[in-house]
């Protein structure tokens, strides 16, 4: 083992600097800075190689972590690169905005000992960003080209993903979305400070270089019928995720200025990309209002976040459990809480007021019960606990759900579980079409980037064995 390394008893944990909140809610910039070398190897050494690498078992790419830090520490950043790419197709985009302090980072051993866990996610980018720098990330070249024509509905990071690894077998690989940039909410659902759009950029234009042909703007089952994508190609795979949102009916609710969560976020990215929207100068724009924003997961951050860049007068955000209990990273909710969000713990909104347009939102205080069968505390309403909190704009980050894709395809070969999820074979990740696969949020519900690139790698190399066995039984 290398000298450098098991360094956490001298050196603390550190993050890269981090810009004041003054001046991060100026614009839509990363909020974080970059290490420097010597940072870098430094927070590297503090792992402890540990036999059984908890960071590596927690990670659903399976990143070789702990060999990645060792060749980091010791100054090796082109080795560091080829071991962290090799499982995982957006190191630099995982690097930004996994949830660490849930996955890699919250299972690291040294935290157990009463060190705090190694900077994980943060080198991960450093390695990457400095692979770009130095020309180290080259795009596919597969050793062979083949005949097959693959299609995949969907240029998110499940899609994305599918399409690399097949194109690295040499397939003709063709990307569909129905949206005008691909990238799915890499590029349109996670604002720029937590992921700036010339980094999901840079790769599309690397899988372009590769060979990979994207169809943008086309709507399947629209202008264009599924049942013709599909007799285009070998093989076809949907990745589309998940999109529509989780909805709270109350009382009010078809006010004004009461809006989704994902809709908010994407007039925001394309206002940010230069995209400039008329919708900015009116319900959308959190300029000047009091915003209320209803859930507490990495949406609700992203939209309480944005809100502030704005230029809201106030931004609230309930949630009907506590602190401890938020479905979000911590690192976000701390974030938010340093840019001026209050959170209005243990709340649960029953009305929305107002005239044309919402005015207020009706709120009663929350009581956490005993657990039920998840093990999650209920929560109960206390009797004669209602407030009215001021809000000229309500934003609700319930989550999503799949849209009904079998309607929407107008093919109703397509199974759905009870959740609306298409329903495959979980051996062979095809759905009940042959030749159709299916990977990502669309099977496994509303998830984190990483586990749709994970599906969507188990989908390309099913997908490949899928024409391996059709030549074989044709020969």
């Amino acid at each position: 083992m290398s000298e450098k390394m098991l360094k956490f008893v001298q050196q603390g944990r550190e993050m890269p600097e981090k810009r004041s909140a003054d001046q991060r809610n100026e614009d839509f910039r990363e909020i974080y800075d970059s290490f420097s070398e010597a940072a870098a190897q430094i927070q590297a050494s503090r792992c402890s190689q540990c036999g059984v690498p908890f960071c590596q078992i927690h990670c659903p790419l399976s990143n070789n972590i702990p060999d990645w830090l060792m060749l980091t520490a010791n100054g090796r950043l082109e080795e560091a690169y080829e071991i962290s790419q090799a499982t995982n197709n957006f190191p630099e985009i995982c690097g930004r905005i996994c949830p660490q302090d849930r996955l890699c980072e919250g299972s690291c051993v040294i935290q157990q000992s009463g060190h705090e866990t190694v900077t994980i996610g943060a080198v991960e980018k450093y390695i990457t960003d400095t692979a770009w720098e130095n020309g180290w990330v080259q795009s596919v070249k597969p050793v062979r080209e083949r005949a097959e024509k693959i299609g995949i509905i969907g240029a998110g990071p499940g899609g994305l993903a599918a399409a690399e690894q097949l194109r690295r077998k040499g397939y003709q690989v063709h990307v569909y979305d129905r949206y005008d940039r691909a990238g799915g909410l890499l590029s349109y659902g996670i604002p720029g400070f937590k992921l700036e759009k010339y980094v999901v950029d840079r790769r599309i234009k690397l899988l372009e270089d590769a060979g990979i042909v994207f169809h943008l703007g086309i709507d399947i089952g629209g202008s264009t019928s599924f049942a013709e994508i599909r007799e285009k190609y070998d093989a076809l795979l949907i990745a589309t995720g998940v999109y529509q949102a989780r909805d709270l009916r109350l009382p009010g609710s078809e006010l004004g200025n009461i809006l989704p969560a994902l809709y908010y976020l994407t007039e925001a990215n394309r206002n940010d990309l230069g995209m400039k929207s008329d919708h900015m100068s009116d319900g959308l724009n959190a300029k000047g209002k009091d915003v209320v924003v209803i859930g507490g997961g990495d949406t609700a951050m992203d939209c309480v976040r944005t809100a502030v860049r704005q230029g809201a007068k106030s931004v609230k955000c309930l949630y009907r459990r506590d602190k401890e209990n938020m479905p979000g990273s911590e690192r976000e909710v701390k974030n938010a809480e340093e840019e001026g969000v209050e959170f209005v713990w243990l709340s649960s909104p029953d009305a929305f007021i107002g005239d044309e347009n919402v005015r207020e939102v009706l709120v009663s205080k929350v009581h956490l019960g005993v657990p039920d069968s998840s093990g999650r505390q209920v929560p109960q309403i206390v009797p004669d606990s209602r407030e009215a909190i001021p809000a000229d704009l309500v934003i609700k980050a319930l989550g999503f759900s799949p849209e009904n894709l079998p309607q929407l395809f107008n093919e109703q070969g397509l199974e759905v579980s009870s959740y609306g999820t298409l329903r495959v074979d979980n051996s062979t990740m095809m759905t009940a079409l042959d030749g159709v696969f299916a990977a990502g949020d669309i099977v496994r519900g509303a998830s984190l980037v990483v586990w749709a690139i994970k599906d969507a790698r188990d989908a390309a190399d099913q997908i490949h064995t899928y024409i391996e066995r059709r030549k074989t039984a044709a020969a």
